[in-house]
């Protein structure tokens, strides 16, 4: 059956869907690479009638804090990028880090029962669950939390095991989407940084990080090549935030086996892949990740 079809009438245009949001509301939106584009502009074309409106948005990769029109939604993000960091600087966005995460619940700062929570998925399986694909982070949370969810079917996201899943049953309205997620802007490195990422990537590699050892890579300049480096080594383990390029490689050359992991053993666990699309196929549906 077309999955079209499963949702039957939740499915709408975006800016049919987006109607469900009512002047006083608060909305969540899924952060990071799982920003549904599509979703928050059908939401910021009605900004003239929800002005003001406060939008939670962790690490948002869309521009809610625009020149001229700042008064348009208060945001509230923990992680200022490229898109909003001159508006975080000037004191238009309510800048909230944390440090503090438990299972199940919304980091203090954060709406803690959302109105409305914008979320990208895939098409439902047979048993209509759909994946939250390349980003996970706080979606199942906000997904149990909020009085309505809206969701955008990107037919190319994959799927993973872990808590990377909806029921259709548990979306109020769905769209189809007229763009891609959004995607970390990652800028090449100049030959300064490239050197510097060899020394240092080297050295961790060498002196750092045994064999069997469990490993977080991040997303840094520097950090997000590691594991070109790590081939070399036996039965490491992967427990990180954010799953970089060449660890799905690893995965499958024997290097990452998690075997020594004293939780969650044998498997690689994270919460956002920031690879590129074309090691998704490595990801999707394999049983370590």
């Amino acid at each position: 059956m077309d999955w079209r079809q499963m949702v039957d009438d939740k499915l709408m245009s975006p800016q049919e869907a987006i109607q469900a949001v009512k002047p006083g509301d608060q909305v969540m939106v899924a952060p990071i690479n799982g920003t549904p584009y599509t979703l928050c502009q059908a939401l910021y074309d009605r900004r003239q009638e929800l002005w003001g409106m406060r939008v939670d948005h962790p690490a948002a990769l869309f521009p809610w804090v625009q020149p001229g029109e700042e008064g348009a939604f208060q945001l509230r993000d923990l992680y200022a990028t490229a898109v909003n960091r001159d508006m975080v600087n000037a004191g238009e966005v309510w800048y909230l880090p944390t440090a503090c995460w438990r299972e199940g619940e919304i980091p203090e700062g954060f709406l803690q029962e959302p109105d409305v929570y914008l979320v990208p998925i895939s098409p439902p399986d047979r048993h209509g669950y759909c994946s939250f694909g390349p980003c996970v982070f706080l979606s199942p949370t906000c997904c149990r939390k909020s009085r309505t969810v809206i969701a955008e079917v990107h037919e190319n996201f994959i799927r993973t095991g872990g808590e990377n899943f909806v029921h259709i049953s548990e979306i109020d309205r769905i769209c189809e989407p007229t763009q891609p997620t959004g995607g970390l802007p990652l800028l090449p490195r100049n030959e300064e940084e490239t050197m510097v990422t060899e020394v240092i990537c080297t050295l961790v590699a060498s002196e750092l990080v045994k064999d069997r050892d469990t490993v977080q890579i991040g997303i840094g300049t520097v950090s997000s090549a590691m594991a070109v480096y790590l081939e070399q080594k036996h039965d490491l383990g992967i427990h990180t935030e954010l799953l970089t390029s060449g660890v799905a490689d690893l995965v499958q050359k024997g290097v990452v086996t998690g075997r020594y992991k004293t939780m969650h053993t044998g498997k690689v666990v994270g919460s956002v892949i920031v690879t590129p699309e074309e090691e998704w196929a490595l990801i999707d549906g394999n049983p370590a990740f």
